[in-house]
């Protein structure tokens, strides 16, 4: 071609023109499609702790909502029991959202259902429980609880005396109480109640000694919200619902764990939500963030001083040492 300008020429100029204008204008309503998705959805981007009103009364349990990619909603659900499981998809409708989890160790097959609103800091709505029928929750955004600069160590406390339950009661005073002092251990001698102290803490290093028969199974709860996990595992891959882990969540980097019968020693740091787990010597989790309640807790009241529960509804466990130190921001 010489450059110079034809009937043909200016027509498929005008075309190209007309086209490159309904790309650009197409990719410019993408971007604000995308934008005003995020930007609608964005109250309820967080973590929020619940309380569910239960048939057999209120009990705590936690949604976490992230954004994946340009706007679709994700994220994890902790509900009475178990241990978080991921959201797949969040659907919205202005300031309504819903979403289903498939059973975990609820009795029935179907899947749970949750819907509610966002309105703020709040959260309100519904959800399915094991009969399949619609109880109400309630939920605020969870605190962050950030650690402080710096930290010293405060009063040390021995929660068992080795003589007594003095200090502990029963979490279900309607149950049996099965732990018992044997030998000068504490020891949960016919399972099915958990224990828990009667003072709370906030930030503090807890260091345990125990022991469990083979196949055992227990846990320590920090705060009374956070599951430490404590079960004959040895020998198996780390993983978060495994010894040393917390409950769901938080993985140990390796399994330190000693054979079934032997004594065993874990120390357990926690500044807010921050969390070190040494097992048998060994730094297992280093500072990390636990992101909400693991199932079970006593509460959601994340931003409050909670009890050491020692769980005792699943297998016998020993412990021969129960100290505590709080931990003070430094001045």
């Amino acid at each position: 071609m010489n450059g110079q300008s034809t009937p043909r020429t200016d027509f498929l100029r005008r075309s190209i023109g007309r086209a490159s204008a309904a790309v650009m204008l197409l990719a410019l309503m993408t971007i604000a499609a995308r934008s005003g998705a995020a930007q609608e959805n964005r109250e309820l981007i967080g973590r929020w702790d619940l309380t569910v009103s239960g048939v057999d009364g209120d009990y705590p349990s936690w949604i976490e909502v992230r954004l994946s990619g340009y706007r679709t909603l994700v994220g994890s659900y902790v509900a009475q029991f178990g241990s978080a499981r991921p959201i797949a998809e969040v659907t919205t409708d202005g300031n309504a959202f819903r979403f289903s989890v498939p059973q975990q160790f609820e009795r029935r097959s179907e899947p749970v259902e949750v819907e509610g609103t966002v309105d703020g800091d709040s959260l309100v709505g519904r959800l399915t429980d094991e009969r399949g029928e619609w109880i109400e929750f309630r939920g605020s955004r969870a605190p962050r609880l950030a650690p402080p600069a710096a930290m010293r160590d405060g009063e040390t406390i021995e929660l068992f005396d080795g003589r007594s339950l003095n200090g502990w009661v029963t979490r279900f005073p309607d149950r049996e109480n099965g732990w018992k002092v044997k030998d000068g251990l504490l020891a949960n001698v016919r399972p099915g109640n958990d224990l828990r102290t009667e003072r709370t803490f906030r930030d503090f290093r807890l260091t345990v000694e125990f022991r469990y028969p083979e196949g055992s199974n227990s846990g320590i709860y920090l705060r009374g919200r956070h599951e430490v996990q404590i079960e004959d595992n040895f020998g198996r891959e780390a993983d978060s619902h495994r010894i040393g882990g917390v409950y769901g969540f938080l993985t140990p980097s390796i399994n330190a764990a000693k054979r079934a019968g032997e004594w065993q020693q874990i120390e357990i740091e926690l500044i807010g939500r921050q969390v070190t787990v040494v097992l048998n010597g060994e730094r297992v989790i280093d500072r990390q963030t636990i992101p909400g309640i693991t199932g079970g807790a006593l509460d959601s009241d994340e931003g409050e001083p909670g009890p050491i529960l020692l769980q005792g509804d699943h297998g016998p466990v020993e412990y021969r040492r129960v100290t505590l130190t709080e931990l003070l921001e430094a001045k």
